[in-house]
């Protein structure tokens, strides 16, 4: 069997006597996009906090690539190969394309920001930027200001920042928020084509996009996991059906 490249084991979170997460377990397999849904506070923000360890845990234990991460910071966890793209897109917006990445790529790499200026003319940052912005088919855009890209082209700048990390699993937290419809088709063309590459979890309100993506599904309601598997086996569960959608709808 394969070993899961994230472990979750009795995550727990409570907020004023709240459990934001109650008991969290879950494996994430190495080469998977694993989706993690529910509706509005089921505690899914909590979740990806904890596993990206802007929140620590009350109780449980995290272990990623075989390695006990529950105590360890974000930074730490990001220099394991935890990385994660936020739901409010964070760039820097006045400042090109071409220098949000090569920027991450000297945050990655140890330097000081106050490096700027190399980091607008070393070859040995902007070249990789902008291998990585031809990666996330940005490479005609990459002398464009950051701000003035258009909402998913900012996305996936967002990716090509966290991919300058070097990550071995990308944690995604609603790459799909404030996008219209075509934005969302390309977003999701432009993820399953990082899936030979990257490990994925996806947090995600676009049912969609999740169907389209995900090869399984863990679905959380009240912090608590409720269920477990295939696209085709959340669409069919009762449970699924009752707690997230109702009791005789079913998952879209």
């Amino acid at each position: 069997m394969t070993e899961p490249l994230l472990a979750i084991r009795a995550l727990s979170k409570s907020f004023g006597g709240i459990a934001a997460a109650d008991n969290i377990e879950l494996d994430i397999l190495p080469g998977e996009i694993h989706a993690v849904i529910g509706p509005n506070g089921a505690g899914k923000t909590t979740l990806i906090n904890l596993l990206s360890g802007l929140l620590p845990a009350d109780a449980g234990t995290v272990h990623f690539n075989g390695v006990n991460i529950t105590k360890s910071s974000a930074p730490a966890r990001c220099r394991r190969g935890l990385a994660r793209s936020f739901q409010i897109t964070s760039i820097f917006r006045d400042v090109s394309a071409l220098d949000n990445v090569a920027l991450a790529i000297q945050a990655a790499a140890g330097h000081s920001f106050r490096l700027w200026r190399p980091a607008r003319t070393d070859p040995a940052l902007r070249d990789p930027a902008f291998a990585l912005l031809e990666q996330v088919g940005l490479a005609n855009r990459a002398n464009i200001r950051a701000g003035n890209l258009a909402h998913g082209e900012q996305r996936q700048l967002e990716i090509a920042m966290v991919l300058a990390t070097g990550p071995k699993l990308l944690l995604l937290d609603e790459p799909m928020a404030g996008m219209g419809t075509e934005e969302s088709e390309r977003l999701i063309t432009f993820l399953a084509g990082l899936k030979a590459k990257y490990t994925m979890l996806l947090i995600e309100h676009d049912m969609d996009a999740v169907f389209a993506l995900a090869d399984r599904i863990t679905v959380l309601v009240y912090g608590r996991v409720i269920a477990t598997g295939t696209p085709s086996e959340i669409r069919a569960n009762t449970d699924v059906r009752r707690a997230y959608l109702g009791e005789d709808e079913a998952v879209a």
